[in-house]
């Protein structure tokens, strides 16, 4: 990068801030991402919002001194974290993701970071962001002219909607919380129990398709299928973990686990085709990471357990969210460009 043009260019930031790290790149003015890889510290959220808010600034530290930006060329700063949290970065009232202790509960955490930096802040939570960027990569210039519907494996089941190229947020800034639709439990086989959600709900989409699900509700019952199993001789947070690699290995147990996570997937992309009858369907996380013949067969079972219309089906895309670990850092940045 030219001294020349970095003294020239103006640009925003974007900040992921997850339960471990706080994730950091740079988008300028033409819309070229500055950062081609990870720019990331400790999140130190468990340490409470003081700390999480001094994790912030070093990341900015950080990420302005590998792209030799001055701090005079950043216009504004787009802000994600877990949700959820309302329109304006509010902390839910009862907590969120990885915001569960209660200084968490109900605390402005973008108005905390646009106070401590002394910059604009645009928030989004992470899911909506990463959905943004996936949405915007795919369609490049016809973003404005398409929709789409995320869905984000992870931990927990991230989600976001975008209609014409931007963010639905809803009244309160809770829209696209998709992992909380309750979907139809007949994916369950006999003897199966209805898993319960961390929310509390019993049959949503989060309950089976997560890390938490596989952990608390899908595992546990599979193993009672499959008592021989190498997976039953460790400690289950440890074997939730090993599954995945199992299933890149075609082992049978681990792929009724993973189609019943697709099968799960594929109900809540029915429900969101009768709302919005988007443009594309995305599927991120854990999974997409994985090998690459074990991620084609889950969005595979993923587009075959979806039920379209003929008429959705004969337009419709089934795609990947790229560079995910990034997704969500980018897709804040692209929301702080746009909103300026």
């Amino acid at each position: 990068m030219s001294t020349e043009f970095t003294s020239q260019a103006k640009v925003v930031l974007g900040i992921d801030v997850g339960g471990t790290a706080t994730n950091a790149t740079v988008l300028d003015e033409h819309g070229n991402f500055l950062v081609d890889g990870m720019v990331e510290v400790p999140s130190r959220v468990t340490e409470g919002p003081a700390a999480a808010l001094e994790a912030v600034a070093a990341a900015i530290a950080l990420v302005l001194e590998r792209t030799q930006i001055s701090r005079s060329q950043v216009l504004a700063i787009g802000l994600d974290t877990p949700g959820p949290a309302n329109a304006t970065g509010v902390i839910s009232s009862l907590g969120a993701t990885n915001f569960s202790a209660k200084e968490w509960w109900g605390y402005d955490f973008r108005g905390g970071v646009e106070h401590h930096v002394g910059l604009p802040v645009i928030y989004n939570n992470d899911g909506n962001a990463a959905a943004l960027y996936a949405h915007r990569h795919l369609f490049g210039e016809h973003q404005y002219q398409r929709s789409s519907v995320s869905a984000i494996v992870g931990t927990g089941l991230g989600g976001g909607v975008i209609e014409k190229g931007e963010v639905v947020k809803g009244a309160a800034g809770m829209a696209g919380e998709l992992g909380h639709i309750r979907i139809p439990m007949d994916l369950l086989v006999d003897g199966q129990p209805t898993p319960q959600c961390n929310c509390g709900l019993y049959g949503d989409v989060e309950s089976i398709a997560s890390l938490t699900g596989i952990r608390k509700s899908l595992l546990p019952f599979w193993l009672t299928q499959y008592p021989d199993h190498p997976l039953n001789s460790l400690p289950v947070d440890q074997a939730a973990k090993a599954v995945r690699g199992y299933g890149v290995d075609g082992d049978e147990m681990a792929l009724k686990i993973f189609d019943q996570q697709a099968r799960a997937l594929g109900e809540l992309f029915t429900i969101a085709s009768n709302f919005t009858d988007p443009d594309a369907y995305f599927v991120g996380g854990g999974v997409i990471e994985a090998a690459p013949h074990f991620r084609d067969w889950f969005l595979d079972r993923v587009r075959t357990h979806t039920q379209l219309r003929a008429e959705s089906a004969a337009v419709a895309q089934f795609a990947l969210v790229t560079d995910l670990d990034m997704a969500g850092a980018r897709g804040a940045a692209l929301a702080a460009m746009h909103s300026l």
